[in-house]
């Protein structure tokens, strides 16, 4: 991935958080520290975070199977050898729009 594409994405991450910061419940990045402080999160957990320049979100892991089988995106693997069945990293080239992801994300890890 270039530093064009990681600039791309982290401005479009940026514009995530705008887009959910007003949202109740939710806190930007920032708000916490440790594990996760980059990234977007509901009543505590996180439901979104750019990672190495890819949106990963939370979401079923029947949603997120799909999105593996239609080429939208990948496991996520927190580098621990074992995917997470809910988890999706979002492939660079997806036609899937972030913030409907994401809205997707936050309306899942709300329950």
């Amino acid at each position: 991935m270039s530093n064009d594409d990681n600039a791309s994405a982290a401005a479009k991450f940026d514009d995530l958080v705008s887009r959910f910061v007003g949202v109740p419940g939710v806190l930007p990045p920032g708000s916490t520290k440790g594990f996760g402080s980059s990234a977007l999160r509901v009543n505590g957990k996180i439901f979104a975070m750019l990672v190495r320049g890819r949106l990963v979100v939370k979401l079923s892991s029947a949603r997120v199977a799909e999105l593996v089988r239609n080429g939208d995106g990948t496991n996520f693997d927190a580098n621990k050898g074992k995917s997470m069945k809910e988890w999706v990293v979002v492939n660079g080239d997806s036609e899937q729009n972030w913030e409907d992801l994401a809205t997707e994300a936050l309306n899942f890890v709300r329950g």
